[in-house]
């Protein structure tokens, strides 16, 4: 006798043939997928086909589709053609979809026509969360992340690595043709032939690099990706580079929801803060929120945009001036009299308003405290201008002023923004795995990125609720 668990035997028949719910727990997800989609009004979030047609050959539901996608992003399968495989062997998914099997093309054709209407899920089970009461703080953290595209580095050109290519190609073409006169002086001629070879290639490889130079300067980033045409070259945080997109996220600080995403090619977080806390506001009903971010947002003219829509912005400023390591003055150590217009210095003095110039198409006042400084104790901790003392000041230093008090009211803040934010990014990367993105262009990158953070958010709800909790939630 077997000292080991024994197994059924294959053949072994049953009286009473097996019922598939049976092998589905009361607390598995899929119930809560299940339940999620079966209330939605698909015709209502744009769905093609939700009518089917009255002639031809029957099509797929959109419920029963987007079930499979919602499972797969869910179990970390993004492929059409693993979900196709998984609908025909994954007992889960088989009682998920009732035992359809869509083919690899039919599940990539949903993704790729109904990409505003899954856009409009993500938004949906937003706005589930937030009458469940899960943001009630009304405090986000918001940040970027780079995800890599479905484009090789090196299928992506700028100005001056095309330039530098073509640099290059032109130095190993003039090599050669100096080996290729060395051969025939010395009559070697099957060396001959193969340095000949060698050259037509690069030579029309060299044609092929001044075509795109030439394409290049009609472009207005003088960028060009020709996998993914939308996709732009992008330096990381540490070192390196990738080719792919950037993926602004909001996450409420509360429970870690994301409460609205918003993807884009351009690399810098400068001018994200605007489109985002509109996202934010939009998502939470509500104009009064506090948004947490990073140096790499640090804008005046989005400071002024954001407070007078009602947003506290609480960003730490970037640091340019080396003043402090010298062991001088900072403009920090000034204080701004509105009334009379000057700044005061730390001596107690008063520097008076002198001219206007511009910084990048911006105004700047400039006050300058050439008498105040005359005879001034203070001015070796100062300056080391014989001029004395110049600071300059933007239109909108107010909405910065206002910024950097909020930054010290709350010490904590960038602690708080790393330890939200970080996670979902962290979190559906692991999930994505080393191809981050499956789909090309900005379009399609949209619905792909919507689905991982539905699924993100919907599994974030079922471990807050638990699985019987949040479709009992649902169901009222």
């Amino acid at each position: 006798m077997s000292r080991f668990i024994e197994g059924q035997s294959r053949t072994q028949s049953t009286l009473f043939p097996e019922v598939l719910d049976d092998y589905i727990h009361e607390d598995n997800p899929i119930r809560a997928v299940d339940m999620f989609i079966n209330s939605l009004d698909l015709s209502e979030l744009g769905f093609a086909r939700c009518q089917p047609a009255k002639t031809g050959r029957p099509s797929y539901s959109p419920a029963t589709m987007l079930k499979i996608y919602l499972y797969g992003y869910l179990n970390r399968i993004q492929s059409s053609r693993r979900l196709e495989k998984e609908t025909q062997r994954n007992v889960e998914l088989m009682w998920l979809v009732e035992r359809l099997t869509p083919d690899f093309k039919t599940i990539a054709d949903f993704r790729r026509d109904n990409g505003n209407a899954i856009q409009q899920v993500c938004k949906r089970f937003v706005l589930i969360c937030r009458e469940l009461n899960m943001f009630t703080d009304a405090i986000v953290a918001i940040d970027g992340t780079k995800f890599k595209a479905v484009n090789n580095i090196a299928k992506n050109y700028s100005r001056g690595l095309i330039k530098t290519c073509i640099e290059t190609t032109e130095k190993d073409i003039a090599n050669y043709l100096m080996e290729l006169d060395r051969a025939d002086r010395q009559s070697r001629t099957e060396d001959a032939e193969k340095v000949k070879g060698k050259l037509a290639k690069l030579q029309a490889r060299l044609v092929s690099e001044k075509t795109i130079q030439q394409e290049l300067e009609t472009l207005p980033d003088k960028q060009i990706s020709y996998t993914d045409p939308d996709s732009r070259r992008m330096a990381l945080k540490h070192k390196g580079v990738l080719v792919g997109y950037n993926i602004q996220a909001a996450v409420d600080t509360k429970h870690h929801l994301i409460l609205a995403h918003y993807v884009t090619n351009n690399p810098s977080d400068r001018h994200q803060l605007v489109p985002m806390s509109q996202h934010v506001q939009q998502a939470l009903g509500k104009q009064d929120i506090t948004i947490l971010a990073d140096r790499g947002y640090d804008d005046s003219t989005s400071f002024k945009t954001v407070h007078q829509a009602g947003v506290t912005a609480i960003v730490p400023k970037i640091r340019t001036s080396a003043n402090r390591k010298k062991g001088l003055f900072t403009k920090e150590d000034f204080v701004y009299n509105k009334e009379k217009d000057v700044y005061e210095c730390p001596a107690g003095k008063d520097i008076p308003f002198s001219f206007v110039s511009t910084d990048k198409g911006k105004p700047l006042r400039a006050y300058m405290s050439v008498m105040t400084c005359k005879g001034c104790t203070m001015k070796s901790r100062c300056t080391t201008s014989p001029a004395g003392r110049r600071i300059r000041r933007l239109d909108d230093e107010e909405h910065v002023e206002r910024v950097a008090q909020a930054y010290k009211n709350m010490p904590n803040a960038m602690t708080l923004r790393h330890q939200t934010v970080e996670h979902p990014f962290g979190t559906i990367k692991q999930w994505a795995g080393t191809q981050q993105l499956l789909t090309r262009t900005l379009k399609h990158v949209k619905t792909e990125v919507s689905l991982q953070v539905l699924a993100y958010n919907f599994k974030r709800m079922m471990n807050i609720m638990d699985v019987s909790g949040l479709i009992s939630a649902m169901k009222t």
